[in-house]
């Protein structure tokens, strides 16, 4: 039976997917204490890898990203991330009900040196987890940029959950 978290999930048409397999030498997630740590989850879906890389072209004027945009398909790969993120924690507490809290979220963004709406692409990220834990789901964040990520992604995500 699936608990509220699932059923909330369900209801935004979100099915989590099978957890990834690390990329390389590193566990997926660690616990300490009340802390799970989620190590960083690319954009991954039914249509493979979210890649690319951002620059100042891809700017929103208003910091908006407009439908079907480059920054907006980012922000939609950041919250395919968090998707991601949740199933590892689903596979880590085996109940999604477990979390308390979202603490924190990091977010890598795949740009050039020109590009600076960083927070715009990691809100995809951010909305999903307000959306999903409500209060709850509100955290402190980083959002970075770097010159690549892991397999080309356009955005890789790691988050910090407080569990019971």
């Amino acid at each position: 039976m699936a608990g509220r978290i699932e059923a909330r999930l369900a209801e935004m048409g979100i099915e989590l997917p099978e957890p990834v397999a690390p990329l390389a030498d590193y566990v997926p997630f660690v616990r300490t204490g009340n802390l799970l740590f989620v190590s960083g989850q690319l954009p991954i879906g039914g249509d493979g890898l979210a890649a690319g890389q951002l620059t100042a072209a891809d700017h929103a004027a208003d910091g908006v990203p407009a439908p079907g945009s480059k920054l907006a398909l980012a922000a939609e790969a950041a919250a395919l991330c968090a998707v991601n993120l949740l199933a590892q924690a689903k596979a880590a507490t085996g109940d999604l009900d477990r979390v308390t809290r979202v603490v924190k979220l990091t977010g890598f963004v795949s740009c050039d040196a020109t590009f600076t709406q960083h927070p715009q692409v990691i809100n995809g990220a951010s909305s999903l987890m307000g959306r999903v834990f409500g209060e709850a789901g509100r955290h402190s964040r980083a959002a970075v940029g770097s010159s690549s990520l892991p397999r080309g992604a356009i955005v890789e995500v790691e988050g910090v959950f407080e569990i019971e």
